[in-house]
């Protein structure tokens, strides 16, 4: 199983947010860089991976209300699809 520790200090703008995951997940260049589209690839993930969130307060303080929507993506692209873990660390 492939882990991967996503730093949200990084995360500091909308943008920003999008840039760091499609490259830490390595997703493809047609990746919209919007909720949806993040939750359009983590839910249909077929390979066994690991999402460690490191420092979770920062999503919020970064992000706002738009970081929590995000934190619920990762958590309900994990609860249905089993090859997704995600994990979420202060």
């Amino acid at each position: 199983m492939e882990e991967i520790f996503l730093d949200c200090n990084k995360m500091t703008s909308k943008s920003e947010a999008h840039k760091y995951i499609k490259k830490m997940l390595k997703f493809p260049d047609y990746y919209g860089g919007n909720l949806d589209a993040l939750w359009d690839l983590l839910s249909t993930k077929s390979r066994a991976v690991s999402i460690f969130l490191l420092h979770e307060e920062k999503l919020y303080e970064n992000l706002g209300d738009y970081g929590k929507h995000m934190a619920e993506v990762f958590k309900d692209a994990a609860a249905m699809n089993t090859s997704v873990q995600v994990y979420m660390f202060r």
